[in-house]
């Protein structure tokens, strides 16, 4: 009876050991590449709604085997901005006054995004569900090329060329495991806000969405 008590033992010790030895040490650090599209939403009467499509990648650092902190950066390719003014309209841009002349404007615009902020995941079988709040800023040339547009057909605005407003991402995805230091981002959806100002309405809040896809590689 002893004997059998001591086999019992050992196999349990023996068992939890190899659980625990086969047991897969939680990524400290994951390097990703990324497919991104962009639903922008300008808040300008008369100009739609944009798609961009673009990518980018970046690294997110784990301190444990739930919480990290992420950085990215993700570029936008061209697209088309077009928008139509059916009388002349005057504006009043950082105080002084300018005129729209009536008329169909169009310009292309890219976009670059750069986000940091605390990450937390779950690992589950062979999947890892995360979630993720992210801040930083992002730079687009959309308005300023429309405003060119527009004086080039006649108008007098006036808007700085270059703004970085403050933009903020919140979302989560779901990656896939295909080895040890190998997993497919199948989604990434994303809230994304950014602040970008212009000459003819108050609200500088653009209320837009991401979906984001791609590779990481996992480094134990």
């Amino acid at each position: 009876m002893m004997k059998l008590r001591y086999t019992v033992l050992i196999g349990v010790a023996l068992f939890a050991k190899m659980g625990f030895s086969q047991s897969e040490e939680p990524a400290k650090v994951e390097l990703y590449g990324e497919y991104s599209f962009l639903r922008f939403n300008p808040t300008l009467t008369g100009l739609p709604s944009r798609d961009f499509n673009g990518g980018g990648g970046g690294a997110t650092f784990f301190f444990g085997k739930y919480f990290g902190v992420k950085g990215e950066v993700m570029r936008y390719g061209s697209t088309t901005w077009t928008v139509t003014f059916p009388a002349e309209l005057v504006v009043t841009p950082h105080g002084t006054t300018a005129t729209v002349p009536a008329g169909t404007f169009s310009s292309s615009a890219d976009m670059l995004t750069y986000q940091f902020g605390p990450v937390f995941r779950f690992p589950w079988k062979s999947a890892t569900l995360f979630g993720e709040t992210l801040f930083g800023g992002s730079d687009t040339n959309g308005y300023r090329n429309l405003e060119r547009s527009i004086d080039l057909g006649g108008g007098t605005l006036s808007i700085p060329g270059t703004q970085h407003p403050f933009s903020m991402a919140v979302g989560g995805g779901v990656d896939f495991k295909v080895s040890k230091n190998f997993a497919i981002r199948a989604a990434e959806l994303d809230y994304f806000l950014t602040r970008y100002t212009n000459p003819f309405t108050s609200t500088n809040n653009q209320n837009n969405f991401r979906y984001l896809a791609g590779v990481v590689f996992r480094f134990h």
